[in-house]
């Protein structure tokens, strides 16, 4: 079941034009014809402003896709696919060079900070933090509230700009705090906000309820798992620890279900089993809302599906070999290849035809691959086999492979795909945070903390879960008609086991085993990049991920990371030159990008 009552009210509100805007000027212009504090200071009005705060979620308020399309909303998509999948050597930017070229120096660490995509993602990040100081200024003059809806505002407006920083702090790191008692907008980076961010997750945390009566909204364990991943990010493995833990044992989603994971890894990525037990936190997507555009299902991912098929349009956020090979699997153990899984990488169609003749890998493979990534040859849902060469703009510059996890199925396309624009939206949500996420974070903490065997534990049960084999991707009961359905017989030689303590004998192994898992279990959902950062390894793995997959692919042939300069994209030149004040701008560029 969908939940899309805020998106459908909100998508009123902006009609009206009820909600406050930003501007080049960020967070100082006041929305032309905007409510007062005098109409909107009622339980209604300020949960409309609430529910403004929402909206801003998905990335496509200013300076992204607006309420009647227009714009370039993959510039801030929230699932940061460019800034921490592709950038994050799990996918290339796909489609051609010539297509959205200020993509390719982003994901090759090359760009100045007049690239406009990072003013782009800066603006509609700074847009939802104006929207939930605006609930949090007005509170206060709200006379009819009960303390308990007060402290339930109050602790998503809270919540959601804790989310909204922790999203500038791992892209930018240093960033201006601005709140709603900050007077004049225009203030210095010249502070770590982390301590910030953890405070308004803790107040989140402290005062929001368990359930919500709608479920997009942000509940006590949701605020308990970002507290946990705010310290993690710092290395507070202990606090980290100690409240991943918690949410383990106790967490329920709003709708009062205990977090669990699914039996099945791909429902976390289709539509109609959305909102379950492993969902934490997630940014809800509505396809055909009554809108006449798609600016309420996922438009920050509209260039994403195959080239040339079905979809329409328009090739890009291809996975990579790199990514591919990853999911290897050893033939006698069911492990992964931790240290050379790009040694006899897996069979690929690059340069075949999808005329010629082209027999898919037959080698062992996490099962997981095969929801992640659409490959030649193998079950794209329900859409038929991929055709390989047919389905992709240039294979010479992006590769031969397909994103999977945020497409939708034909048998129910007519509810969660929207082709109301020139590309498709779905209906399909972004995952901030699910359990599994959640498992992984704890197993790390473990690992620091010394506790090799629970950190062991912890993986294997993410591991226990992708080796249902209910769970695979099957094969077609008949190929020319891949709607009537699925044989029982897997659609590749999946071979998967669980780790034992041989594997876990030391915290350098144990870290490895953990940081290889995220790979494999979040693969295209925008961690990978921050990942590595946060992980000291990004130079090391991103350098050999440029040499091997440099060697196949021209999107990346010229890419190199260095660190410290390159943990960190640059602040915008734009934002820069607009802080000037007295002369002298407020805010510093990143070291490095001057």
């Amino acid at each position: 079941m969908k939940y899309a009552t805020i998106k459908y009210f909100i998508l009123g509100m902006l009609l009206i034009g009820t909600l406050p805007s930003c501007s080049d000027e960020f967070l100082d212009q006041p929305a032309l014809g905007a409510l007062g504090d005098d109409v909107l200071a009622t339980r209604d009005g300020v949960n409309k402003l609430l529910i403004g705060a929402y909206a801003a979620l998905d990335g496509q308020g200013e300076g992204g896709t607006d309420a009647l399309g227009g714009g370039n909303g993959w510039e801030a998509a929230p699932e940061n696919w460019i800034y921490g999948t592709v950038a994050g050597g799990e996918a290339s930017k796909g489609s051609f060079a010539g297509d959205q070229p200020a993509i390719d120096p982003i994901v090759n660490f090359y760009s100045s900070p007049s690239n406009g995509f990072f003013n782009t993602k800066w603006k509609a990040t700074f847009e939802g933090i104006k929207r939930t100081n605006n609930v949090l200024k007005l509170l206060p003059n709200v006379p009819e509230l009960t303390d308990s809806e007060r402290q339930d505002i109050a602790g998503q407006a809270r919540f959601l700009r804790g989310h909204f920083y922790f999203e500038l702090k791992k892209m930018f790191n240093m960033v201006p705090w601005i709140d709603e008692t900050t007077e004049d907008p225009n203030q210095p980076n010249d502070q770590d906000i982390w301590p910030m961010i953890e405070a308004d997750f803790q107040f989140a945390y402290e005062n929001l309820p368990p359930t919500q009566p709608e479920f997009a909204r942000a509940n006590k364990w949701a605020a308990a798992a970002y507290l946990g991943k705010t310290y993690l990010y710092q290395k507070k493995y202990q606090e980290a620890n100690t409240i991943f833990k918690e949410v383990i044992a106790s967490g329920v989603n709003p709708a009062g279900t205990k977090y669990a994971l699914l039996d099945n890894f791909s429902d976390n990525f289709d539509a109609a089993k959305e909102n379950n037990a492993e969902t934490v936190f997630d940014i809800q997507m509505v396809a055909n809302s009554g809108t006449g555009t798609i600016s309420n299902s996922n438009s920050g991912n509209m260039l994403n599906f195959p080239y040339n098929s079905p979809f329409r349009c328009c090739g890009f956020y291809q996975p990579t070999q790199d990514l591919v090979n990853s999911f290897k699997t050893d033939p006698a153990t069911g492990l992964p290849y931790l240290e050379n899984y790009n040694q006899n990488p897996v069979k690929s169609d690059m340069g075949i035809t999808s005329a010629q003749a082209f027999d898919p890998y037959t080698g062992s493979l996490d099962p997981r691959l095969d929801w992640t990534v659409g490959r030649r040859g193998v079950p794209y849902h329900d859409w038929g086999h991929h055709p390989g060469q047919s389905w992709v703009r240039d294979q010479t510059y992006g590769g031969p492979y397909a994103p999977k996890k945020t497409i939708y199925w034909q048998a129910t396309q007519n509810l969660y795909a929207d082709q109301s624009s020139w590309a498709p939206g779905t209906a399909i949500n972004v995952h901030i945070i699910r359990f599994a996420d959640i498992i992984l974070m704890c197993a790390e903490t473990e690992a620091h903390l010394g506790n090799l065997m629970e950190a062991m534990n912890l993986v294997n049960q993410i591991r226990e879960r992708a080796m249902n084999p209910d769970g695979y991707l099957k094969t077609y009961i008949d190929e020319s008609a891949p709607m009537d359905g699925f044989t029982n017989t897997p659609a590749a030689n999946y071979t998967i086991e669980l780790y034992t303590a041989a594997q876990f004998g030391s915290q350098e192994d144990a870290l490895k085993a953990i940081y290889f898992e995220r790979k494999l279990e979040l693969a295209m959902e925008g961690h990978r990049f921050f990942d590595l950062v946060r992980w000291e390894i990004a130079e090391q793995e991103l350098n050999a991920y440029f040499d091997y997959q440099g060697s196949i692919t021209q999107d990346v042939k010229d890419g190199s990371f260095s660190a410290p300069k390159n943990n960190y994209y640059p602040i915008p030149q734009r934002q820069i030159d607009l802080s000037v004040k007295d002369g002298e701008p407020m805010l510093k560029q990143n070291p490095g990008y001057n």
